[in-house]
């Protein structure tokens, strides 16, 4: 691939962008807004001037709803040798597409499994694809040049290719990303008018379980528009779940002996399946979960802190496998957490004590 050009330069896109010139790729930009394809290209993730002819492949990074018209046009002023997608939902684009009579043999759509929870090109980089799967998604129609090119694309990106039926994809993000999301949605609502003193207890649980709430609504109103389905049926579980649950959190509260036990062991097959949901999500570089040991380490709340940490950490000769970063409330202090190999902690503990660090036990 010599040349591409990336339509819709926000989050996804100028991110592509900026990994391809990095590797070499001309990259052309274009956006419906010229001021935000004008930034993208200040920030070195190619030129907003138009091509001279067809490029090698053009990058579509529109939203769902909008990928077919802007996919038919690109086709239509034969604009590339080779078109992709990554729009986050697959099935209803290549409908549309098939409904307009167009020839796909020169498409493929595809979906970059990253992300952020901040948009536009001001929140890009060219590594946010590096080590994540890349879903593709070919038909027997696809053309061998054109999936070649896709590769070569997540190949720049530092991706991981996965290929997979489109349909099959979209039940498979409405499970791993758009239900959660809402779920995400749903639990942080439950804060915009709590009082301040409870609001003022939040802690890592909540901050984990509400994080990615913090993304751009209209954004995932287009998502979710176009994947309506799945994540209604699995929110349909979700729901059953819930009422159970409530179901049994009442009978706890029963002066019935019989009815508190049984509440009991309601919920306790609740969090049991959470329990054996939760150990099938992929660990580090998407291997099975493995058990760490975590070391948590009192610090204060000022430049270098973690610099100082992990440096500690490498001259024990240890490797740090995660982090996770507790902040203390109404204190310039927070609490880190050291996710090493069981083996490791005795040493690593060891070590960073001898170096005057505080290790919460």
């Amino acid at each position: 691939m010599r040349t591409a050009l990336v339509i819709g330069t926000g989050l996804i896109g100028t991110s592509a962008a900026l990994a391809l010139t990095d590797r070499g790729v001309t990259v052309h930009l274009a956006d419906h807004d010229p001021e935000q394809a004008r930034t993208a290209a200040a920030l070195g993730a190619g030129t907003d001037a138009a091509p001279d002819g067809p490029v090698d492949l053009a990058i579509v990074a529109a939203p769902p709803a909008l990928v077919a018209d802007v996919l038919a046009d690109a086709m239509a002023r034969g604009a590339a040798r080779g078109y992709i997608d990554v729009a986050s939902v697959k099935g209803g684009p290549r409908r549309e597409l098939e409904a307009r009579g167009l020839d796909l043999s020169a498409y493929i759509g595809t979906h970059p499994m990253s992300g952020r929870e901040k948009s536009g090109p001001l929140a890009a980089t060219a590594d946010l694809f590096e080590g994540r799967p890349w879903v593709l998604t070919p038909t027997r129609d696809t053309d061998t040049e054109v999936l070649n090119l896709a590769l070569e694309l997540v190949s720049h990106c530092r991706a991981v290719p996965v290929v997979m039926d489109a349909d099959a994809h979209d039940r498979a993000v409405a499970l791993v990303s758009h239900m959660p999301h809402l779920v995400s949605s749903m639990v942080a609502a439950r804060l915009e008018h709590a009082e301040e003193a409870a609001v003022r207890l939040c802690g890592q649980g909540i901050r984990d379980v509400t994080r990615i709430a913090a993304s751009d609504p209209r954004m995932w109103i287009d998502i979710l528009a176009a994947n309506p389905g799945p994540v209604a049926d699995l929110l349909t579980d979700v729901a059953a779940d819930l009422e159970e649950t409530v179901r049994a959190l009442r009978a706890l509260q029963s002066s019935d002996a019989d009815k508190r036990r049984e509440g009991g062991t309601r919920i306790a097959e609740v969090l049991r399946r959470g329990n054996a949901g939760q150990v099938r999500v992929p660990g580090k570089h998407g291997s099975a979960p493995r058990a760490y040991e975590t070391v948590a380490v009192l610090i204060d709340d000022q430049p270098g802190q973690l610099a100082r940490i992990f440096a500690d950490a490498g001259r024990a000769g240890v490797n740090i496998e995660d982090v996770r970063i507790e902040h203390a409330t109404g204190q310039q202090a927070g609490l880190v957490q050291l996710m090493v190999e069981p083996k490791a902690a005795a040493v690593l503990t060891a070590a960073l004590k001898e170096r005057g660090w505080a290790i919460r036990q």
